[in-house]
């Protein structure tokens, strides 16, 4: 082979390598995303279920304007976006989502606080 042959397959080998390391890169900061927005779509969903809690009277099974009694359903305390701990208070339940992927501190796992009140609810990302 000539020269002009071997710089051409270096240089395509160089190309190649460049691309799949490119490849990684987007793929595992696409799935931490993807993971951190199952993760608040899930606490949503968690948030909206404890105000649900909340307006329902108690002679219906419900909180009588309090949170204190709600729980997060056992079946949804783990799905797979990841796990959910609640703390309750009586006018406001804080909701911990813990991801299955880590995030963009490449240590951790991404978390995903919210917090829910009788009328809103505030989400905060700790390691997005």
């Amino acid at each position: 082979m000539g020269q002009q042959q071997l710089l051409l397959i270096v240089l395509g080998v160089i190309i190649v390598g460049i691309a799949v390391v490119v490849g990684i890169n987007v793929f595992t900061a696409s799935a931490s995303q993807a993971n951190r927005d199952g993760v608040i779509a899930d606490l949503t969903n968690l948030a909206s279920l404890s105000q649900q809690w909340y307006r329902k009277p108690t002679a219906l099974g419900g909180g009588g304007n309090t949170f204190t009694g709600w729980t997060v359903p056992g079946a949804l305390d783990t799905t797979g976006n990841g796990t959910y701990a609640a703390t309750i208070a009586a006018q406001t339940v804080t909701i911990v989502g813990t991801g299955t992927e880590k995030g963009n501190n490449g240590t951790s796992a991404v978390k995903v606080t919210m917090v829910v009140g009788p009328n809103s609810i505030t989400s905060t990302t700790i390691n997005n």
